[in-house]
């Protein structure tokens, strides 16, 4: 079994904000903005959780149905830990192994709905906890019914990265792309 390194990226290494990521962003009746940050929300808060994936110096885009590009990750199961659901959600959307995660922010998330998205979710206030990380591709996509249905996994350089998730009018995707490469870069993450 492969070994998984996780951990929090250290406070020095934190580069300045981009002004694109502190735009507050609107999914459905959430609203959420991007918290940099080396500390974990407290686990019981946590609802989501998202990676911003490499292999090697190329980082790793999703398409979905429709050509809508999307980063892995998703909602927690019941009684399921955000690493736990980072490893089921990059086998299921991108056909992926996890090699190491490293914590950089949280979209901290505030929903209007009267309910939550799901019954065992925190609610109306939550953290969407986002990471960046090696991954390693060994299969297909699983898309499970009921999930995204990811179309194409695609390997490119960073910028081109950044470029897709601009012309989709996702630049605070693509914010989260440059901070990781960032972030990599002043950590020297080993590869």
């Amino acid at each position: 079994m492969t070994s998984i390194k996780t951990h929090a990226m250290d406070d020095e290494a934190q580069p300045s904000e981009d002004p694109e990521l502190c735009v507050p962003v609107r999914y459905g009746p959430v609203e959420a903005v991007f918290i940099p940050g080396a500390e974990l929300p407290p686990q019981h808060l946590i609802g989501n959780v998202n990676i911003v994936p490499f292999i090697g110096e190329d980082a790793v885009v999703l398409r979905v149905v429709g050509g809508r590009p999307e980063i892995p990750g998703g909602t927690l199961e019941p009684g399921e830990g955000h690493m736990a659901a980072l490893h089921r959600e990059l086998r299921e959307e991108a056909g992926a192994n996890l090699l190491s995660w490293t914590y950089f922010g949280a979209y901290r998330c505030h929903s209007v709905a009267n309910v939550p998205y799901r019954p065992h979710l925190p609610h109306p206030d939550f953290y969407r906890v986002v990471g960046y990380g090696e991954i390693t591709l060994v299969t297909q996509p699983t898309n499970p019914p009921g999930g995204e249905q990811v179309v194409e996994v695609s390997v490119m350089p960073v910028a081109a990265a950044e470029q897709v998730f601009q012309q989709w009018q996702r630049p605070d995707i693509a914010a989260l792309f440059r901070l990781a490469a960032t972030c990599r870069r002043s950590t020297q993450e080993p590869r």
